[in-house]
């Protein structure tokens, strides 16, 4: 059911049979997925043009998903005690699918803080228990394109010819504080060219080992967390990145 994205170099980890759950329950929901993701796409320039944020190609896979009703929801779960309100709790899913059979609950955590992580799967955990959803699942970046992301950058700027701080214009970059200059120009001393000195300085800065990408998502699940809700985890890999 997913070896096309599999063959097509994305990361999966799948627990607490969420295979068998997609196979038997949501197979036009799982190719509806499967058929999103390998349309994915990512400019390089995107990536920097995005400064680190959700690039545009991120946000239309989110509008892909919406047009085909994996639409955002917000789960509120009230606690009552002789009619009178005593607790209240939401839970906003990013997308949310619903079929004959049950709920998928899906995120996407493009480039986030990783204890995001942590909201998710407890936030999936939660709507299981209380049998709201089926199956949880994120998408995230795969472990391929986290460790390709400095040559991406660097091959990008070379490719633009940008040689200096003025060069980042083009891809509408203008609020470069004055501490990542000095990192910049401090690696040029030391030898570096701009694009080199730029694109390790960028990517420590926007995508460093902090945010959400696949390592921080495998710890997590070394940990139990989440369990027992069945999951279906994503890694997006550095080929759908185009240059």
């Amino acid at each position: 059911m997913f070896d096309r994205i599999i063959d097509a170099g994305f990361e999966i980890i799948i627990k607490n049979h969420a295979k068998a759950i997609f196979e038997i329950d949501f197979r036009p929901q799982a190719d509806e997925l499967v058929e999103a993701l390998l349309d994915l796409r990512i400019p390089a320039e995107e990536l920097i043009g995005s400064g680190g944020g959700e690039a545009q190609s991120t946000q239309r896979l989110r509008r892909r998903l919406y047009e085909s009703d994996w639409t955002k929801h917000n789960f509120v779960f009230r606690s009552y005690v002789d009619e009178i309100e005593q607790n209240s709790i939401s839970h906003e899913i990013d997308h949310v699918r619903r079929a004959d059979a049950g709920t998928i609950a899906l995120e996407i955590e493009w480039n986030n803080k990783d204890p995001f992580y942590d909201r998710d799967l407890e936030n999936f955990q939660r709507l299981h228990a209380q049998s709201v959803i089926s199956l949880g699942s994120i998408v995230t970046r795969g472990s391929s394109l986290q460790d390709s992301l400095v040559e991406i950058v660097e091959r990008c700027l070379r490719k633009h010819g940008v040689t200096d701080e003025s060069g980042l214009s083009a891809f509408k970059m203008y609020d470069r504080t004055s501490r990542q200059r000095m990192i910049v120009e401090k690696a040029m001393e030391r030898g570096a060219d701009y694009p080199s000195a730029f694109a390790k300085q960028f990517v420590s800065d926007k995508f460093g080992q902090a945010t959400t990408h696949w390592r921080k998502l495998e710890d997590r699940m070394d940990r139990g967390v989440g369990n027992p809700c069945p999951l279906l985890l994503i890694g997006i890999p550095a080929s759908v990145i185009v240059e």
